[in-house]
């Protein structure tokens, strides 16, 4: 995926400023920064939503929101996209027929994210991470090649969390490409490469290890305070 000079205005102010970078397939690319830098806006752009300034975004070798794209990207928002009066198995069903799927497709979904035993349970029955999971089955039946997670983990206990993490480490295995946004910074080590974002600004593409070297930092969160400091000097300088 290849993201050049991208330019968003979000209410009259800019979200996004020049924003550049590639994103290799096979990998989980995590979006890191504080609520309001500009990461659902980045995602948006991704998977076509979002009206842009300036600039392009190439995914999977095509214009970000063309047709080609909507059976190889799955999107799960913040907010799960779910109907909480039909069972678990008929949300994903529902979203299966869209992308042209069989019911098979829709019960291979629910096992992946553990909801077999619920999949009868009607969707305003469950607890939130519950619903994380079927918001999560809904994108995974079309089988993506790419996979947007606007903040899956938010609101989640550690148990639910590492699982989830668990199953996305298992996607990128077979091969799927996952970009995965958070604001909490623990959970940038699940990730194989790093985009640190504050107010509309990429600070740094890298990765875990690199960004602890090249700080001195062991803890990721003050690695990333670090690079903030850093930025904000040479802005100022």
């Amino acid at each position: 995926m290849s993201i050049e000079h991208l330019r968003v205005i979000r209410g009259k102010r800019p979200a996004l400023h020049d924003f550049s970078v590639r994103i290799p397939r096979g990998t989980i690319t995590g979006l890191l920064g504080p609520s309001g830098c500009g990461k659902t806006t980045l995602m948006r752009c991704i998977v076509g939503t979002q009206i842009v300034a300036a600039g392009s975004v190439t995914v999977l070798g095509r214009p970000a929101g063309s047709a080609e794209l909507r059976h190889r990207v799955g999107y799960v928002t913040q907010e799960p996209t779910i109907y909480d009066d039909l069972r678990v198995v008929d949300n994903v069903r529902y979203f299966g027929a869209l992308y042209g799927t069989d019911a098979q497709a829709a019960d291979d979904a629910i096992e992946a994210v553990g909801l077999t035993d619920h999949r009868t349970a009607l969707c305003g029955n469950l607890s939130g991470g519950q619903r994380t999971r079927v918001s999560l089955a809904s994108a995974l039946v079309c089988h993506p090649e790419l996979l947007v997670l606007d903040e899956p983990t938010v609101g989640l206990d550690p148990v639910l969390r590492v699982d989830l993490w668990e199953q996305f480490h298992a996607l990128a295995r077979a091969g799927t490409t996952l970009i995965v946004s958070s604001h909490v910074m623990d959970e940038a080590d699940h990730c194989g490469e790093l985009l640190l974002m504050r107010e509309g600004h990429l600070l740094a593409h890298t990765t875990p290890s690199k960004l602890r070297e090249d700080t001195g930092c062991t803890a990721l969160e003050e690695a990333f305070l670090s690079v903030i400091k850093r930025s904000t000097a040479a802005a100022a300088g």
